[in-house]
C-alpha cells in the first residue's frame, strides 16, 4: 500500500485481538520507523517505552480507565517526555552529533551556544510543553508506520499520567507520560473497522493562500 492507502485503511482500533502478537521483525521496522521522527533542533525531547509485560499492562490499564486496548493489543507503546532539557542534555546531544558525523567538537560552538540559548530562555513548564509537543510528532510517525506493514494501532490520551510515571518509574528517569498508542491486530468483531472514515473535506481543511 502507499502511505495514502495505508492512512485510509488505519482507524483508532477499539478491540484487540490479543492472540496475534506482532512479530519481532515487524515490530523493530516500526520502532526504527519512529526513531527517525523529526524534532525541534533533532533534540529528540521524549523517550519510548515499549511494554509487553503482561502485570505491568494491567496495573496501567487500571490507570487508563480500564481500557482493554492496554492490556489486549501486542505492545502498548509510551511516549514519555524529558523532564530535565537542560545544559547538561544540550552538552550531551551535541558530542553525539560531533561523534556521527566526525566533526571537530569546537567547530559546533556556535550551534551548542544557541541551543543553550534556547533552554535557558524556557521555564521548566514552557520545556515541558515543548517536549510534549515533540512526542507527538513520535507518535504521528508511529501511526504511519505501523498501518504502513498493516498493525493496527489506537493512540490514546485517556490515562493518569501520574499513575502510569509511577508505575513505569518514569520519575527516576527525568520522564514523564505524553502520550501511548496500542499497537497490534484488530478483533475481527471490532464494530469501528466497519465506519466509514469521517474527516474534513478538502475545500474545508485546506486553506490556500
Amino acid at each position: 500500500m502507499s502511505l495514502k492507502e495505508a492512512l485510509a485503511w488505519r482507524y483508532a482500533t477499539k478491540k484487540f485481538d490479543p492472540s496475534k502478537k506482532i512479530s519481532q521483525d515487524t515490530l523493530d521496522y516500526i520502532l526504527n520507523t519512529v526513531q527517525l521522527a523529526p524534532s525541534s533542533y533533532g533534540l529528540h525531547h521524549y523517550r519510548i517505552i515499549v511494554v509487553e509485560d503482561a502485570a505491568i499492562r494491567q496495573q496501567l490499564r487500571a490507570a487508563a480507565y480500564n481500557q482493554p486496548q492496554v492490556t489486549d493489543a501486542s505492545h502498548l507503546i509510551v511516549f514519555a517526555a524529558e523532564t530535565n532539557i537542560n545544559e547538561e542534555y544540550v552538552k550531551r546531544y551535541v558530542d553525539e552529533v560531533a561523534r556521527i558525523r566526525s566533526t571537530d567538537r569546537s567547530a559546533l560552538a556556535g550551534f551548542e551556544d544557541m541551543l543553550l540559548n534556547k533552554v535557558s530562555s524556557l521555564s521548566a513548564e514552557e520545556s515541558l510543553v515543548w517536549a510534549h509537543k515533540q512526542a507527538y510528532l513520535g507518535l504521528g510517525v508511529l501511526l504511519a508506520a505501523a498501518s504502513e506493514v498493516n498493525v493496527d494501532s489506537g493512540p490514546m490520551e485517556g490515562f493518569d499520567p501520574a499513575k502510569f510515571d509511577e508505575i513505569l518509574g518514569l520519575k527516576e528517569l527525568g520522564l514523564t507520560t505524553s502520550v501511548i498508542s496500542a499497537i497490534g491486530y484488530r478483533a475481527e468483531d471490532d464494530e469501528y473497522s466497519k465506519l466509514p472514515k469521517v474527516r474534513k473535506s478538502a475545500s474545508d481543511l485546506f486553506i490556500k493562500i
